[in-house]
């Protein structure tokens, strides 16, 4: 055989190798499938809530009034300062001692007439309000403050009506302040009465908290509406929907690298878990959470977690 020949041969079986190792990559790309990841059905508690704005408020305030007519000596009381029922709040000199001066103890000095007239807490609280300082004139009856009762301090839950059956099972509920702290309540009785607009009714929350909590502060509370103990959960990401939103599927696999479609009938649901009411799961399956969206059925498909 000449060099040429030899040659010839040479390109001819790299051509013939070239051309046969195209389609066993494809085949092995083809072979490998869609990655994915997989979890298995879990069992545990599930419920459904729904959350509320509940306000602080103090439900008994006590108006403080100038008792004469006449000019207050002394204001012993600040904004937010918490008084007993009892505590000195202002003296008031009427205005008759006012004009009158010393005059009536030079007439009788044993009459010992001073023409003030202090003026007590009528109970215990917080001054959430101040009308006058000292030094001002006052008429009588005006309102001088108001002191809000701190045993009077509660949570308004403006509940719509439709949720009143919930109110059964929500004895007890969680309150989430704006900062972050939560705090435990009791629901109490509704007042009497329902918004003519928002088709709302009042219901007081009673708390026990260490800390001052200022008034028209909004809270969030939890409600329950129904919940299950033993309910067979995946992950939201595993149930898949079409546009509409009237059928549900799960990717389930059958062996190592073969994904089926399984329709699902879901229950309760929240945030990151679904409850799967039908067909039966159990912790032995294996289920697509991810890589999963858009697969046809029987999908070839590569796990990449254990």
């Amino acid at each position: 055989m000449n060099v040429n020949s030899l040659l010839g041969l040479l390109l001819v079986t790299g051509l013939a190798a070239c051309h046969n190792s195209v389609p066993a990559a494809e085949e092995t790309a083809a072979a490998t499938g869609t990655p994915v990841t997989v979890a298995a059905p879990d069992t545990g508690v599930i419920a459904d809530t729904v959350v509320l704005n509940a306000t602080a408020v103090f439900l008994l305030k006590t108006n403080v009034k100038a008792v004469a007519n006449g000019y207050l000596q002394s204001a012993d009381i600040k904004l937010g300062q918490h008084v007993t029922r009892g505590q000195l709040l202002f003296s008031l000199k009427t205005k008759e001692a006012q004009n009158l001066g010393n005059t009536i103890n030079k007439l009788d000095p044993d009459f010992h007439f001073t023409g003030v007239i202090p003026i007590t807490a009528p109970g215990s609280g917080y001054i959430t309000q101040l009308a006058y300082q000292a030094g001002n004139y006052v008429q009588d009856g005006e309102q001088l403050a108001v002191i809000s009762d701190d045993k009077s301090f509660v949570f308004v839950l403006n509940l719509p009506y439709e949720y009143k059956p919930y109110v059964p099972v929500n004895n007890t509920v969680e309150l989430s302040l704006p900062d972050g702290q939560q705090l435990r309540g009791q629901l109490g009785a509704p007042l009497p009465s329902v918004d003519s607009v928002s088709q709302t009714q009042r219901y007081v929350i009673h708390i026990s908290s260490p800390q001052q909590i200022p008034e028209n502060l909004v809270a969030k509370v939890k409600l329950l509406k129904s919940g299950k103990t033993d309910a067979v959960l995946l992950p939201k990401a595993a149930v898949l929907t079409n546009e509409s939103q009237t059928e549900y599927w799960i990717m389930k696999m059958m062996d190592s690298t073969t994904a089926v479609k399984v329709p699902v009938q879901k229950g309760l649901e929240t945030a990151d878990k679904v409850e799967i009411l039908s067909p039966v799961l159990t912790k032995q399956d294996r289920v697509l959470i991810n890589g999963n969206y858009g697969l046809p059925d029987t999908a070839t498909v590569t796990i990449v977690n254990n």
